[in-house]
C-alpha cells in the first residue's frame, strides 16, 4: 500500500482507513491472549477495512510480532502497511511469568540500543519475528526522558550520531518506506525534527480531547515540514473510553486519574448527554480532524473491540458538541474539529 493513503487523506473524513491496528494487546498486556483470539482480532480488522498494523519488539518481547506477522503472511502484501520500532533489542533471559507489563511466555527481556549497528540489527531481527519481506514504517521507540530520564541525553546522542544514518539508509535504498519516532511526548519529536527528515511519528496521548499543548508549536511544526503524526493513546490510557461512571478504575497516563482529570472528564460527560455523544466516539475523532493527523491507532484485542471501534468512528457528533466543548473551556478554542457526518 502507498503512504498517500497517511499522507493525503481529507482532514476530518473519518473511514476504516483512518484507524490502525494497534498491537500491543496481542503482545499479552497486563492478560494473556490465546493465539486463537489473536487471529480472529487481526481477521476483524481486516475484515473492517482496517489496513495500518503497528507493533514493535517490545510489545510481549516479539511475541506481538509473531503473532501479527503469522495473520498478515497470507494477505497481499500491496493491500496494507506495517509498522514496527527499533531501539530496543531483545537478549535471552529465560522464562517469566511476566515482564514489563507483558505476560508473554517469550523467554527475552531487552536492552536500549539507538546505535546504528542496533538499528540494524533490529529491523533485521523484526523481519526475522515477523516472517515477513517488507516493513513500511520504522519508529525509534521510547527515546525520551519519559522512559529514560537523566540518562536520555545519552541515547539521543547515539541516535544522532550513528542510529539516524541506519534510518537514513534504510530508507533510500528502498527497505522501508518512511521513518519516524514512536514515543509519549511530542517535545522529543520537535528536537528530533532540528536534526533529521522524519515522515511520520506516533504520538502517544499528547494530542487527546484531554491533551491539547501541541497544537501551540508542535503541530505547525509538522504542518510546515511536511511531517504526519500517527496518533496512540486517543483515550489517555482508558479515561476517555470508560469515563468516569463506572466502579473500576479510571485511568489516565498509565495510572489512576487524578482529581482535576476526573473532573474535567465528568464536565465533557455532562456535554455528551446534552448532545447524545459518546464519549470514546468523540476522543478516537477528535485527532482525526488536524490536517497533519494520518490516522488514529487504538490497541485492540478481542474481534468484538475491533467492531466497537468502528462504530465509534462512524458516530455522528454534531457540530455543537464541539462548540459546546470550547465554550465551556473544555477544548482549546484554535483545535480543529471534525465534520458532522452525513446520515
Amino acid at each position: 500500500m502507498d503512504l498517500s493513503v497517511l499522507f493525503k487523506r481529507q482532514p476530518g473524513s473519518t473511514s476504516a482507513r483512518e484507524i490502525g491496528f494497534g498491537a500491543a494487546p496481542l503482545g499479552n498486556l497486563y492478560q494473556a491472549v490465546s493465539d486463537e483470539q489473536a487471529v480472529s482480532t487481526i481477521e476483524s480488522a481486516w475484515a473492517a477495512g482496517i489496513r495500518l498494523f503497528d507493533t514493535a519488539p517490545h510489545y510481549g518481547q516479539g511475541l506481538s510480532e509473531r503473532r501479527l506477522g503469522d495473520a498478515l503472511r497470507e494477505k497481499p502484501r500491496e493491500d496494507y502497511l506495517l509498522s514496527t520500532k527499533v531501539g530496543r533489542l531483545l537478549i535471552p533471559a529465560g522464562p517469566a511469568t511476566e515482564r514489563h507489563g507483558f505476560r508473554s511466555p517469550m523467554p527475552f527481556d531487552f536492552r536500549y540500543d539507538y546505535s546504528y549497528d542496533g538499528i540494524m540489527r533490529s529491523y533485521e531481527d523484526s523481519l526475522q519475528r515477523l516472517g515477513l519481506d517488507q516493513i513500511d514504517i520504522l519508529l525509534v521507540h521510547d527515546i525520551g526522558t519519559m522512559t529514560h530520564g537523566a540518562d536520555n541525553k545519552h541515547h539521543f546522542e547515539t541516535l544522532l550520531d550513528s542510529g539516524y544514518t541506519a534510518l537514513r539508509e534504510l530508507r533510500d535504498n528502498g527497505q522501508i518506506k518512511a521513518i519516524g519516532l514512536g514515543v509519549n511526548e511530542y517535545e522529543i519529536c520537535e528536537q528530533a525534527l532540528q536534526y533529521g527528515d522524519y515522515d511520520c511519528f506516533l504520538l502517544a496521548g499528547r494530542y487527546s480531547l484531554l491533551e491539547q499543548e501541541s497544537l501551540q508549536h508542535f503541530l505547525p511544526l509538522c504542518q510546515r515540514r511536511g511531517t504526519r503524526l500517527l496518533i496512540g493513546g486517543a483515550y489517555n490510557s482508558g479515561i476517555l473510553a470508560t469515563g468516569t461512571r463506572t466502579a473500576q478504575t479510571a485511568y489516565y497516563n498509565y495510572q489512576s486519574a487524578p482529581p482535576d482529570i476526573l473532573a474535567r472528564v465528568a464536565q465533557m460527560e455532562c456535554v455528551c448527554d446534552e448532545y447524545g455523544v459518546t464519549l470514546a466516539a468523540a476522543a478516537l475523532q477528535f485527532p482525526l480532524a488536524h490536517p497533519v493527523v494520518g490516522c488514529v491507532i487504538p490497541g485492540l484485542n478481542t474481534p468484538a473491540q475491533v467492531q466497537h471501534t468502528s462504530r465509534l468512528l462512524d458516530e455522528s457528533i454534531p457540530t455543537e458538541f464541539w462548540v459546546a466543548l470550547k465554550t465551556q473551556g473544555l477544548l482549546q478554542p484554535d483545535a480543529p474539529t471534525p465534520l458532522r457526518k452525513a446520515v
